[in-house]
């Protein structure tokens, strides 16, 4: 990627000076401007590549995350013309400025109602950006409406607007992902559905969000480095698709795939049995229903990915099986300029970015890595569940 950019770690360290700025602030004028420095330095990284679906889905990103910093910034102004002060918690109750500003925040997030713009984005862009944009993209929105449910926690209706987000966040997360086709529209179903659960996090307290997001981290982070490492090896290797495929990558393709799904006693599992060990019974229960449900359904797309693995990477598998699904997987992965377009990469550029040498320091067989990621799910996940205050939970 740096060698198409050459000032790629400048604009990676302005999109990360703009979260660190909206979560220092003080003021709803530092977190917009915060949250709009942010989106100045994502958008080169996110086009980097010059393709036209990368152009298309950077507009989309660009225009509804606009959209949302102006909902954030109207709905500060609106709440300082009822109460004449910044400090929004002391708004009497759910009003409208507060209810603009939450949707500002829902809207960059990515959650229900404003979750459409999502999968159409993340289908155009390249692994490092998909990663990015599900990652470290969401850590402004998500804890600045965390630190506003705690400094709200007596506004029932805030919380109630929350809860109901949350739980149809999930649900669509799971339904959507069922007619996928495209790994990257898969796995923004799967980021909606996890946005949910981390809403519903916020509700519990800060430190169930903080879990959740830092383990909600570390499994996307592993889960798109194998996808990019893999999405090299359609290039320097084509012998891959002969069902010879490394047993090391199957299986920590498998169960990255499991413990985004939340299957014990992976590391995602742990996430979500804290946010239902921290629910209390009196509240939302049709939230918790939903949030359980849309999480079931997703675990169906999650094994189907799975088996797809599987029964690509079989040794039974004939030459001619495994280039048709090749063909496919590669139409959903990988995006190519035509040849007449102008600034066409060469082959020898093409395969050193799309192969994450210059970056990621992969060698051409690049199975330590991919242990390494199997061993951090599994082990951790086991590690986390027996730290836990069993007594607790009985």
């Amino acid at each position: 990627m740096f060698s198409m950019m050459p000032f790629g770690f400048l604009f990676i360290f302005v999109f990360m000076l703009g979260s660190v700025i909206s979560l220092s602030s003080l003021h709803w004028m530092g977190i917009w401007l915060g949250l709009e420095i942010n989106l100045m330095g994502f958008i080169p990284v996110l086009v980097y590549r010059g393709v036209t679906q990368e152009t298309e889905s950077g507009v989309k990103y660009f225009i509804m995350q606009a959209l949302g910093s102006g909902l954030v910034m109207m709905g500060s102004l609106t709440c300082y013309n009822l109460l004449l002060s910044w400090e929004v918690i002391l708004s009497p109750g759910f009003s409208f400025g507060l209810l603009i500003l939450v949707s500002g925040l829902m809207l960059k997030l990515g959650s229900f109602p404003f979750h459409f713009w999502l999968p159409s984005v993340m289908a155009g862009v390249s692994w490092f950006g998909c990663m990015v944009l599900t990652t470290w993209q969401k850590v402004a929105p998500i804890f600045l409406l965390g630190a506003l449910v705690e400094g709200l926690w007596e506004n029932s209706s805030l919380d109630t607007w929350v809860a109901v987000a949350a739980g149809f966040s999930s649900l669509i997360g799971g339904v959507g992902g069922m007619n996928q086709t495209q790994v990257r529209a898969l796995l923004a179903y799967s980021s909606i559905g996890h946005v949910g659960w981390m809403l519903f996090a916020s509700l519990i307290s800060q430190n169930t969000l903080v879990i959740y997001f830092l383990i909600y981290l570390i499994i996307s982070v592993c889960l798109f480095l194998t996808l990019w490492w893999f999405e090299g090896s359609m290039y320097v290797q084509t012998s891959v698709f002969n069902g010879k495929w490394s047993s090391i990558m199957q299986g920590s393709m498998m169960f990255m795939l499991l413990s985004l799904g939340g299957m014990p006693p992976m590391l995602g599992f742990v996430g979500k049995w804290l946010v239902i060990s921290g629910y209390s019974s009196e509240h939302y229960p049709f939230s918790v229903l939903l949030l359980l449900v849309g999480s079931l359904i997703s675990l169906f797309y999650y094994l189907s990915l799975m088996f797809s693995v599987i029964l690509f990477s079989g040794s039974s598998m004939s030459m001619s099986t495994g280039l048709k699904f090749m063909s496919t997987v590669k139409s959903s992965m990988v995006s190519i300029k035509d040849s007449s377009t102008k600034g066409e990469l060469d082959d020898l550029n093409t395969l050193k970015i799309f192969s994450g040498q210059k970056i990621l320091g992969f060698t051409s067989n690049g199975t330590m890595l991919i242990y390494s990621i199997f061993i951090l799910n599994l082990l951790g996940g086991i590690f986390i569940f027996f730290s836990l205050p069993l007594s607790e939970f009985i």
